[in-house]
């Protein structure tokens, strides 16, 4: 891949863009290798320029906050664009409406919507990832998806043309839409329903209650390894990991959390081949076992 225009692109504009960076820290899992080019955005003009001039000669992937991720140990041969904090914005369109930026955490999200007494979003309070890795996996948990509360989303595409899409010209299935890959997020109108504060409130610790009860903290984890099944049994995954694998089971310093067993964890310093064969350890033993096939929530990245 041809660098001597990027290299002045990142003069120009002074951009926060490296070449060979390591990854491994930009990611829950704390797995990786290199990225061959590492690009952060501080606006959308800066954005806008670097997809017209990188014009689709390599790989590109849009990292969140890192949460539901797996990089490969080897080096990225392309670009990893994270957007700064200035895509992070949050504003009231309406009394009852929300613009988010997609760096924007879903937290932040869920606290603003508090303080402005718009309830519906009291769910993200409790998942860890950003608004548009939130958008391109269709997030949810405790019976709320996005899909429930997007009007719309504002994004860019790899030719640096922007554009507006409804939420109804969307599809939406569980943890996934249909919309085409080359589309980077810039940010999201939601909608929710006016509520007392005090409601609002405890509703959210009533979920964050709920969530630290059954899931894992403060460990080196990419959350929910699969998807729930849909169709083939009233069991969650983590139910059919736990019927079919020892407890105790690991591949060098990648292990199954006792508190969750869909959540996998790298206990030091596992490498991609470790969780890797983890993951395909499991995913075998479950069929197996059960019959049932498990897919991937978490993104492998290669």
């Amino acid at each position: 891949m041809e660098l001597k225009d990027i290299e002045d692109f990142k003069n120009k504009y002074n951009a926060d863009l490296f070449f060979n960076t390591d990854i491994k820290k930009l990611n829950w899992f704390n797995i990786g290798g290199k990225s061959k080019i590492f690009f952060k955005p501080k606006n959308l003009i800066e954005l806008k320029e670097f997809l017209k001039l990188y014009n689709n000669r390599g790989k590109m992937f849009i990292l969140g906050m890192g949460s539901n991720v797996l990089f490969k140990d080897n080096t990225y041969e392309g670009v990893v664009i994270k957007l700064s904090n200035n895509f992070s914005t949050l504003s009231k369109l309406k009394p009852d409406t929300i613009i988010a930026g997609s760096a924007c955490s879903q937290k932040k999200l869920s606290k603003f919507a508090l303080e402005n007494g718009i309830s519906g979003f009291e769910f993200m309070y409790c998942i860890p990832g950003s608004i548009g890795g939130g958008l391109q996996m269709n997030s949810g948990c405790f019976g709320t998806e996005f899909k429930d509360k997007l009007i719309s989303l504002q994004c860019i595409d790899t030719k640096g043309n922007i554009k507006v899409i409804p939420s109804n010209k969307i599809k939406f299935q569980y943890r996934k839409i249909e919309l085409n890959e080359n589309l980077i997020f810039l940010s999201a109108t939601f909608k929710g329903d006016l509520l007392n504060k005090n409601k609002i409130k405890n509703l959210m610790e009533e979920l964050a209650i709920k969530k630290n009860n059954s899931q894992p903290s403060k460990i080196k984890t990419g959350g929910s390894t699969f998807k729930n099944p849909i169709d083939q049994t009233t069991k969650k995954a983590w139910e059919l990991i736990k019927e079919s694998v020892p407890e105790n089971i690991n591949f060098g310093d990648a292990c199954i959390s006792k508190k969750h067993f869909n959540f996998f964890v790298n206990k030091n310093n596992a490498s991609f081949n470790e969780m890797n064969s983890l993951i395909n350890f499991v995913k075998k033993n479950v069929k197996e076992k059960t019959g049932v096939n498990i897919n991937l929530e978490i993104k492998i990245i290669d």
